[in-house]
């Protein structure tokens, strides 16, 4: 499935589908009047005498420049419920299903928005009980009214949120009595900062999901985009171990105020200096290298 409006990438994208449909590919233009933003592939194969189903699910698009330039996250699955809820998402868009129910998958335009709204309203009861709340958001853009008051709310009731914001952010941090416990900042770096990843610290037992979709009307009602769980702690705690060099950023990062200004976050006199896309390309180059002797 190519969808042909995207931005800039339109000649390509024909160009690729004609290449495809010639080596024998069924290709399939989205769905009219939504555009397709979710990133999604699904593999059967068969494996001794089993069919077996791969899914991999990304934040990204399937572009080599993007690849190149862009930060994002991807998940290579082999679990059947997730897979079977991919399976159910490309039945609808090629038009051979009605919308189904999904186990794990949250998707736009039908249940996104709403599991956001809810999960919010969950960390907003909790601080409410005086449980220990908080939420971690990491999103291009956040511009739906609906979720910037369910943010307002839950500061009024206690819950700490961190918003991880690259673009246009609509919501105004640090007013007192109103968003004292939201904080935003924005990281401007050699890569361009395009993951999204929603942290939910649900009374102890965290929600995770990694996800297309920006927090803004267009992503949530009028496009198909996905989100998808990260679970497992050891895969949870490698993205929150990640989260945590954004928030801790003090050389790329923006952050915002009250009156709609960004500031450069504070490097004190003493601080070590510390800029996350350094940090995790030293990380990532560093994973398989021998041991030094």
């Amino acid at each position: 499935m190519v969808e042909l409006r995207a931005r800039f990438d339109e000649e390509s994208n024909l160009t690729l589908a004609s290449r495809l449909q010639q080596a024998g590919a069924m290709v399939i233009y989205g769905v009219v009047g939504v555009k397709t933003h979710a990133k999604l592939m699904l593999i059967q194969r068969r494996e001794g005498s089993e069919l077996v189903r791969y899914a991999h699910l990304g934040t990204g698009n399937y572009h080599t420049g993007n690849a190149r330039l862009y930060t994002d996250y991807s998940l290579l699955t082999s679990d059947q419920v997730l897979c079977e809820d991919v399976h159910k998402l490309f039945s609808q868009l090629t038009g051979m299903g009605k919308v189904l129910r999904m186990k794990k998958l949250l998707h736009a335009p039908f249940t996104l928005k709403k599991t956001l709204l809810e999960l919010i309203a969950r960390e907003t009861a909790n601080a409410e009980a005086g449980k220990p709340a908080k939420i971690i958001i990491k999103v291009n853009a956040l511009t739906e009214p609906k979720l910037i008051r369910a943010f307002y709310k839950a500061s009024i009731a206690g819950v700490q949120i961190d918003l991880i914001v690259r673009g246009v952010c609509c919501l105004r941090p640090g007013v007192e009595g109103v968003s004292q416990n939201i904080r935003v900042r924005s990281i401007i770096g050699r890569f361009l900062e395009h993951s999204r990843v929603y942290w939910f610290a649900n009374d102890g037992d965290p929600l995770l999901y990694l996800a297309s979709a920006d927090l803004m009307e267009r992503n949530l009602d009028r496009r198909v985009e996905t989100a998808f769980p990260i679970q497992g702690k050891k895969l949870q705690q490698r993205v929150l171990n990640a989260l945590d060099l954004y928030l801790t950023d003090n050389t790329s990062a923006l952050v915002l105020q009250p009156d709609g200004q960004y500031i450069r976050a504070p490097l004190a006199e003493g601080d070590t200096p510390r800029n996350v896309q350094t940090q995790l390309l030293e990380k990532l180059c560093n994973v398989g290298a021998p041991a030094a002797h």
